[in-house]
């Protein structure tokens, strides 16, 4: 099977911070200590406990699934020769495609994640939409409708060099 549309550039970001990992750490720690301390031992956790139902339900979100949700939110841009292909999952099933046609300019950016967007994930800010996960580096792109999006990269310059490579041109 020939692929008339190949991968130039692909990266893979996920939320590797040691903060975010606390985030995620933290509640499951607390699921699972009382769930242990209710279920296991009988011995009621906290001040105002909850059923053993309620303490089960308890321990499967915080416990198993928000961790597992949280391990899973990736960010994939690949360069192909007719665009940008986006997805951030699990909010994107698929891939967002942003043709090279529809992109007036672009480039490799530093940005204030906090400041411009309000942080990370998928953010509205001043400067227009933004897909990022972590540091303040990622590629710019404006678009012929006067919109813009920042996809948030940890490679910056490689990313806009393999656009450069798919449009066969030097773009300023």
């Amino acid at each position: 099977m020939s692929n008339d549309n190949p991968v130039i550039y692909r990266e893979v970001q996920k939320f590797n911070q040691f903060w975010v990992r606390l985030l995620i750490i933290l509640p499951a720690a607390m699921a699972w200590y009382g769930a242990i301390e209710q279920l296991v031992y009988g011995r009621p956790y906290g001040n105002n406990p909850v059923s053993d139902q309620g303490m089960i339900a308890i321990w499967i979100i915080f416990g198993f699934l928000f961790p597992l949700f949280m391990m899973s939110i990736r960010l994939i841009v690949e360069v192909k020769g007719d665009g940008i292909y986006v997805k951030f999952f699990p909010f994107h099933l698929s891939y967002r495609h942003f043709l090279f046609e529809n992109i007036s300019a672009y480039g490799a950016i530093s940005y204030r994640p906090i400041l411009d967007y309000g942080g990370w994930g998928i953010r509205c800010g001043s400067k227009g939409k933004a897909y990022n996960i972590s540091g303040n580096r990622g590629v710019m792109l404006q678009f012929r409708n006067g919109r813009h999006l920042m996809l948030g990269s940890q490679e910056a310059e490689i990313f806009k060099m393999a656009i450069d490579q798919a449009q066969n041109k030097k773009v300023k």
